[in-house]
This record gives structure tokens, sequence and C-alpha cells, in this order.
């Protein structure tokens, strides 16, 4: 799900005012600058595909690239998207160009701002299912186009929008690759090219890990262990994992999401606690691994199956984890398998519980993504004609995707719509509508995934939500077969959410309670027997410690599920099974 909105808000407050004024009648619309960006022979001597990613900022705290979002503190961003761009050739970027969160350039009051312009560089795939589509490829960033290897861009510079023009932007600068991570006493890396994802892409697709391995890891080589997978967003490191103590020097920063000073020394501070409870005697030994399965729609692939991004979850299931259990001497068995995550990571831990129902022993899901379709965060895709409105008799009520903590409304559907439309065209913004329907949908005539709604109207595609649902609706899926899922899920279902999620995401979990709470009631069904529980008043993303805030319970997922794994091992594991090897 959408990280949660950070920083101070920001002069680009007075742009979306103006922007709102003129959109209203009451300030004149300005004649447009136009803009002609290329980049230079020296960059790239063959044509590139990509997307023009024109940056406008009246802020001069950081670089343009870098204040680009979906909250109200977002500087202004103008796309389009060019085939076969040639070194040293301007592309115009003009009132036509899709605007967030003005939506023309025409409309961009006159004024002095700081312009810089970024080309999320485009591959060519030609797939296994027969479509050849463009796409920015996995660089090792978690597919974030302003930082993303290989990308071009401009240095900021100051310049003047009113009549006139075209300013030339020349985009002679190159992001660098990332260097790889090495390994710690506790924090190991693994990768692989999976087999599966290669034959799909069309082209090597590599599949990584990371691994935090237990205390006495390399002095117990005899030792076999339980394996509890992580699922986040694509992530380089443990953050929550810290060996030394905070830093003394460290500069409090503020944190607006939990309204905490001095949160980044809470982190360290909770990170390094952590680790002295990882190394205590006594405690759970036990691999924790982070997945990374950044693809070309997205930061992480969902952990399943999907008509457009490939068989991700077979590719896990079958590829990677038996990897990770051989290189890292896991166990190896379903008995001795855990998930656990929150927001994208939930709805994988489900998902993947749901789908691969015996690979698993448990899954604890904080604060999922919708699990029922029916509440697509404040949207019913079933019976609603419209994402971005509710639709009455006389009147029509904007649709919300995005609360504070008050409850009030810091985006709506249709603003988020516009930022991915701005970002990329065809599904390709790397932004969370934009995947879901990657993962959810069919393929569409043009290769592409097909649309759930239009992003101009709000216009929902009913048949595409029908497959949705019958491929991706938790809920749905478990009503339909859970006399058959029922028995391999008994007791391994556990979701944990804030009835004031940021995200509304709150809204499905009460859906998908509602027909749990029905199981073992007739015959032949049987009961879920999993947990269910809800933070008062408590954002995205808690994670069911009813002791602690969220702004400290989300830093202990490595450590705060492990009483309720043990005692599933205790209870479940079958005769036989090695459950001494590890405890030392």
């Amino acid at each position: 799900m959408w990280a949660a909105y950070t920083g101070r808000m920001r002069r680009s407050l007075l742009i979306f005012s103006a922007a709102l004024l003129v959109a209203s009648g009451v300030l004149p619309a300005q004649t447009a600058t136009t803009f002609s960006v290329s980049f230079p022979a020296a960059r790239s001597a063959k044509p590139l595909d990509g997307r023009v990613l024109l940056l406008l900022s009246t802020d001069d705290s950081e670089e343009p690239r870098m204040q680009i979002n979906d909250t109200p503190r977002t500087q202004m961003v103008f796309g389009l998207t060019v085939d076969g761009l040639k070194p040293g050739q301007g592309t115009v970027v003009d009132g036509s160009a899709t605007g967030y969160p003005i939506r023309s350039l025409k409309d961009v009051p006159a004024g002095d701002y700081t312009v810089q312009a970024v080309l999320n560089v485009y591959q060519t795939f030609h797939r296994a299912d027969g479509k050849t589509v463009k796409l920015a490829p996995d660089r090792g960033e978690g597919q974030h186009w302003n930082i993303a290897p290989g990308n071009l861009y401009s240095k900021p510079r100051k310049i003047h929008v009113g009549a006139g023009g075209p300013i030339a932007v020349v985009m002679d600068q190159v992001i660098p690759a990332i260097a790889p991570v090495a390994d710690t006493k506790y924090v190991r890396h693994i990768r692989i090219q999976s087999e599966l994802l290669t034959k799909f892409w069309g082209t090597p697709m590599f599949l990584s890990a990371m691994v935090l391995v237990p205390e006495g890891f390399d002095e117990h080589p005899n030792a076999r262990y339980p394996l509890a997978i992580f699922h986040d967003h694509y992530v380089s490191e443990f953050n929550d994992f810290r060996t030394t103590p905070p830093d003394p020097n460290l500069k409090p920063d503020y944190s607006e999401r939990f309204h905490l000073t001095g949160y980044n020394r809470i982190q360290q501070e909770e990170g390094y606690k952590t680790y002295q409870q990882w190394i205590s005697p006594g405690f759970p030994r036990i691999l924790v691994a982070k997945l990374q399965h950044a693809n070309p729609y997205y930061d992480d692939s969902y952990a399943v199956n999907s008509a457009n991004l490939g068989p991700y979850g077979d590719a896990i299931e079958k590829e990677l984890i038996p990897a990770i259990e051989k290189q890292f001497r896991g166990i190896g068995q379903g008995w001795a398998r855990f998930l656990y995550g929150g927001s994208t990571g939930g709805w994988e831990s489900l998902a993947a519980q749901i789908f691969y129902p015996e690979d698993y022993n448990g899954a604890f899901a904080a604060c999922p993504d919708p699990v029922d379709f029916h509440a697509y965060m404040t949207v019913d895709i079933y019976n609603r004609k419209n994402a971005f409105f509710m639709e009455g008799t006389h009147k029509v009520v904007e649709q919300p995707s995005m609360r504070n903590y008050l409850g009030q409304t810091l985006a709506a559907f249709r603003d988020n719509a516009a930022y991915e439309a701005a970002l990329g065209d065809h599904g390709r913004s790397g932004e969370q509508f934009d995947v879901w329907q990657a993962v959810y949908g069919p393929v569409g005539a043009d290769g592409y995934p097909a649309e759930i709604f239009d992003k101009e109207t709000g216009v929902i595609d009913h048949k595409v939500a029908e497959y949705w649902k019958e491929h991706y609706d938790l809920n749905a899926i478990l009503q339909r077969d859970w006399m058959t899922l029922g028995p391999k899920l008994q007791g391994k279902l556990n979701i944990y959410v804030g009835s004031a999620d940021t995200y509304f995401l709150n809204n499905a979990v009460y859906l998908i309670e509602d027909f749990l709470k029905t199981t073992g009631t007739t015959p032949g069904s049987v009961p879920f027997e999993g947990e269910i529980k809800y933070g008062e008043r408590a954002e995205h993303c808690w994670n069911g410690d009813p002791k602690l805030p969220n702004a400290y319970s989300r830093l202990h997922y490595n450590t705060m599920y492990l009483p309720k794994i043990m005692e599933r091992i205790s209870k479940t594991a079958p005769a036989g099974a090695d459950v001494t090897s590890w405890r030392y």
C-alpha cells in the first residue's frame, strides 16, 4: 500500500490552491510556457523509449524529482510517453501533457519555478503470451522512477513560467547503479534467476531475499530452522534490526505521520532493542526472510500468479523459498513456515496462505490491502458505477482514498488516478491503483492491464471487476471454497487493522470477518479458529499490539508474532519433526 505521509507541509499548497482557483474561474488561466526536453548522445547514442516527466517546483529544499507524491505537499509533474526519442531531438511538453495536481501546463500560474526533467527509460519485453510491451524494468531500487539507475535527468534550474517558450531542458545526467549490499553476521543475501519468470518475460528475471539468521547460526551447523517470510515492499535492508546503539549525534527529525519529535532516534533505539532480544538466551531461533520481487509494474509482485506479471506466486514458492531453505538450513516443511507483514505485505501473507494452504502454518496479516473488493478502500467495484463519486438522486459525493488521524481527507480517488496518469499511461505509473489492476486483472487487447476504472471519468468496468472477484477477491474465494480450503486453513488466518486506517482498509476486514464468524456453523464447515483484532482509532498500519502505539509496534514485526508461532509449532508439528536442533 502507499507509503504513509511524512515530512512538513510545503509551499506547494499555494500552487494547489491556485490551481483550484483557476479551475473555478476565480483566476484566469495563464498562457502556457512550453518546454523542449532532450538528452545528448553522450548519454545514449541510440533512441530511447520511456516517460518524460517535466517537474515544476516552488520548494528549494530538494530536487523537484524528490517532491512528487500523492499528498497535499506535492509539487507539479507533467508527463508524456516517447517512443524512439533520438539523442539531441527535443520532445515538446506543452498543455497536452498529462499533469498533476494541475492538469495542464496551460493552468500553471505565471511565476518563478525550479524546473527539472526525468526520462523513466522503458525496456521492450516480448512475453510468452505473445504480447509485446514497453515497461520500466526492475533496476534494484524498487520501481521508483526518481532514483532508478539508468534514468536520465536534468540539473534543477530556475525559470519563469508565463507566455512564450519553448524552454530547453537537457537531461544530461544519469542515475548511477546501486552497489550491492554486503552480508553481515546476521543479515545474509541470496539471488536466483527464476526459470518461470524468465520464460514468461522473455528475458532473464531474478528473485532475491535478505535473510535474518539467528544467533549461533554459524556455530550450530547441524541445526535446521523454521522460516518466517516477512512480506514487505521492496527493501534493501532490515531497517528494524540494528546491532549498534543509537547514534548519539543523530539530529532529531519530526514524524508528521506519528506526531513525534525524534522518531529517527526511536527507530534506532527500537532496532537495537530488537537485536538485543534476538541474541538473548532462550529466544526462539528462526530464519526471517524479506523477499525482493520488484518487477516491471511495481516494487513487488503481490506474491501470486498473474496474467500481467507472470507466475510470481509459483516462482516464489517453488524456486526462491526452496533456495532460501537449502542455503540457510531451513526445515523445509509446511508446519515450520509462517508469514507476516503489513499493508501490501499483509495482503500477500493472507494470499500466499490461501493459495498455497499447506505450504504454510500461519499468516499474521496487518492492515492488509483490500481483502474484499466490495470495499476497495471506499468503493464497491461490483455495485457502483463510478470509482470517483458516490452517486445519489440529485448529487454526487467525491470519494476519499486517504485520511489523517482526525478523519480529514488528504486525497480523493480522483486525485490518485490523476497522479498515476501523469506518471505513466497504460498502467505504467509504478503506483498503487496501477499495480492492483496489473496483478488482479486480465490482459487488455494492447497487452497492458485491462483498466478497472477509467482514470478520466472514474467509470468502472464491471467485466474486469468480475475477473478480479473470481481470481483475487480473498473473501469471495474463501466463501466459494471454504468446504475444501477450511480444513487446510484452520487456525492459520489472523488479521489486525486499525479502525481508523489511513486508507480505509478496515472496511474490507469487517466483511471478511462477517464471513469467517459463520464458519463451522453448518454441517461439514470447520471454524476458522484464527483471530481478527482492531486497534481503536489506530491508523495505518496497526499490527495487533494492544499495549504500544502504532509508531512503536510497527518496529517489532520480527519479534511480536514469535510467541504465537512457537505456540502453533508446539500444537501442530508432526510426530518425529525436528523441534529440537534449533532450540539452543
